[in-house]
């Protein structure tokens, strides 16, 4: 937990030059007071978008898009609540993170706790496993498409500007998210169409069909322990 703290603190110094700058509070001027709380107010801006650089640059996307449509997919519209939901993810994100957040915390965080390093040191060696990373999993397709919009002399999505990279990133996984989606509703569409056909067969068309479904649709899903399963899928597609 700590290398992962020290790694988003690094992260939030890439957001914001503020923070580049050295910290410095002189209380015998007259502009001292007004200085720091424009340097307070400048870190806590910074660190309030901490939750959406862990979004960007991380599996999550892709794993909470896959488990929401999956509740979607069984009929629940509340259950499991989407605390339980972002927390279960965000748990299989640490999971499938943590390598990486280990090699950026050993690289660059930790050398520059340590003041080994100064930050324009420490960004790059941060950042690398995160490009690995995010590299491997852009479909080269929606890379070339943002690329085209604006041209950049990179030939490899590795090397590309972040402002390129990460929305590509984010955009090839929810897409694989949609498409495993796709997958999964299938066995309960087919439950669903099944009871449909049973209920008009028997003369019960005011009977929703969706209300007698889920009974099977959860017997089904807990039979083939499947919350196990996707979760294990998910986490396997990243090794």
């Amino acid at each position: 937990m700590r290398r992962i703290l020290a790694v988003a603190f690094v992260l939030t110094v890439i957001a914001s030059p503020v923070l580049a700058q050295a910290f410095s509070v002189d209380l015998g001027k007259d502009n001292a007071l007004a200085t720091r709380s424009i340097e307070l107010l400048a870190l806590i801006t910074v660190l309030s978008i901490v939750p959406g650089l862990a979004v960007m640059v991380t599996c999550f996307p892709f794993i909470v898009t896959v488990l929401s449509i999956l509740r979607q997919a069984i009929g629940l519209q509340q259950s499991p609540p989407n605390m339980v939901i972002v927390s279960l993810a965000l748990f299989l994100t640490w999971f499938v993170m943590d390598p990486i957040f280990t090699e950026a915390w050993q690289n660059g965080a930790q050398p520059f706790s340590e003041g080994k390093i100064d930050v324009q040191q420490a960004i790059p060696l941060v950042l690398s496993p995160f490009r690995t990373f995010m590299a491997g999993r852009t479909d080269p397709e929606t890379f070339a498409a943002l690329q085209t919009l604006r041209p950049a002399s990179v030939a490899a999505a590795v090397d590309a500007p972040l402002s390129l990279l990460v929305p590509s990133f984010m955009l090839s996984e929810i897409s694989r998210a949609f498409e495993i989606g796709f997958l999964i509703y299938l066995p309960f569409l087919i439950i669903d169409l099944v009871t449909a056909a049973i209920l008009m067969s028997m003369g019960m068309m005011m009977v929703p069909p969706a209300v007698v479904s889920l009974p099977f649709k959860l017997a089904f899903f807990v039979v083939a322990d499947g919350w196990s399963l996707i979760s294990g899928a998910l986490v396997r597609s990243y090794f």
